[in-house]
C-alpha cells in the first residue's frame, strides 16, 4: 500500500501528517464492472466458498446432534459439542477468507457485503451479485450435505436456524443483530487503512479476528437462534429443509443481520472513523 506523507522539511517527525491513504468511495452503480472478468471470478469465488463453509458447517452440526443422540446409541457428551460447532464455524470463516480475501474480499456474508456497500466499499452491483452467489452457494453447500448423509440430515433438522425454547421472538432478534453487528465491526476494523498504517509492524492477518468473531459469537448465541448472522447460511439451510419450521421464523436472521450491519457500517464510518465531521468540514471548505 503506498503511503502518504505530507511533512515539512523542518517540522519534527512526530507532527508529520497522516502516513495512509484512505479509497476513494466506490461509485454507487458501476456498469463498467459488468464488462470485466474480475466480477464475475469474485463472484465465483464468492460462491465456491460459501458453498464450502456451509458444508463444511453443516456436516459439523449434524454430525454432532448424531453422536450425541442416545436414541441411536450416542453419547449426551459425544461429538465435538457447542464448543466444536463454534470452532468449526469460526475455522472455516478463518480459512475462506484467508483464502478469497485477494479475489473478492472474502464476504461469504450478505449482511457483511450490505455493511461493506453502505460504507460505499462496494458498488450496488456489486454487491448484488455478491449476495445472490453466496445464497447459491449457501445452497448447493447444504445440498451436498443432504445427498451425502440423507437420512441423518432430514433427522437431525438439516442445520436449519430456529428459535430455541423459551426465547421470544424479540430475544432471537436482538441476539442476531448484536451478533452480526461484532461481526461486521471487526470486518470494518481489521481492514482499515488506519489500523494497516499504524500497526504495520505487527504481523497479524485481517482473517484472524474475523474468524475469531464468529467464533465467540456462535457461543453466545447458539442456545437462542443456533446463530445466523449470515442470511446465506439460513437461506441455505432453510431451502434444503424446507419445512413449516425452516421458514416460520426466517425472517428474523434477514432483518436482525441487515440491521446489525447498518448499525456497525455507521458505527465505525460515522462515529470512529468520523465520516460526518469530515463530510461536513469538506462542505464548509468548499462553501
Amino acid at each position: 500500500m503506498s503511503k502518504e506523507v505530507e511533512a515539512v522539511s523542518e517540522q519534527p517527525a512526530e507532527y508529520s501528517a497522516k502516513d495512509y491513504t484512505d479509497p476513494p468511495p466506490t461509485p454507487l452503480i458501476d456498469f463498467e464492472e459488468l464488462t470485466k472478468w474480475s466480477l464475475y471470478r469474485a463472484c465465483i469465488a464468492e460462491f465456491i466458498a460459501t458453498l464450502l463453509f456451509l458444508y463444511v458447517t453443516v456436516l459439523t452440526v449434524i454430525g454432532y446432534k448424531h453422536q450425541s443422540d442416545t436414541k441411536d446409541g450416542g453419547d449426551i457428551c459425544g461429538g465435538v459439542g457447542i464448543l466444536g460447532i463454534a470452532w468449526a464455524f469460526g475455522g472455516m470463516i478463518f480459512v475462506l477468507v484467508y483464502c478469497t480475501a485477494g479475489i473478492s474480499g472474502g464476504h461469504i456474508n450478505p449482511a457483511v457485503t450490505f455493511g461493506l456497500f453502505l460504507a460505499r466499499k462496494v458498488s450496488l452491483i456489486r454487491a448484488v451479485l455478491y449476495m445472490v452467489s453466496q445464497c447459491l452457494g449457501a445452497i448447493c453447500g447444504v445440498g451436498l450435505v443432504k445427498a451425502f448423509q440423507k437420512a441423518y440430515y432430514n433427522r437431525y433438522g438439516g442445520g436449519v436456524n430456529v428459535m430455541a425454547g423459551g426465547h421470544n421472538k424479540g430475544v432471537g432478534l436482538g441476539a442476531e443483530i448484536i451478533g452480526t453487528f461484532v461481526l461486521v465491526y471487526t470486518v470494518f476494523s481489521a481492514t482499515d487503512p488506519k489500523r494497516s498504517a499504524r500497526d504495520s509492524h505487527v504481523p497479524v492477518l485481517a482473517p484472524l479476528p474475523i474468524g475469531f468473531a464468529v467464533f465467540m459469537v456462535h457461543l453466545a448465541t447458539i442456545p437462542i437462534t443456533g446463530t445466523g448472522i449470515n442470511p446465506a447460511r439460513s437461506f441455505g439451510a432453510a431451502v434444503i429443509y424446507n419445512q413449516d419450521k425452516a421458514w416460520d421464523e426466517h425472517w428474523i436472521f434477514w432483518v436482525g443481520p441487515f440491521v446489525g450491519a447498518f448499525a456497525a457500517a455507521v458505527y465505525h464510518q460515522y462515529i470512529l472513523r468520523a465520516g460526518a465531521l469530515k463530510a461536513l468540514g469538506s462542505f464548509r471548505s468548499n462553501a
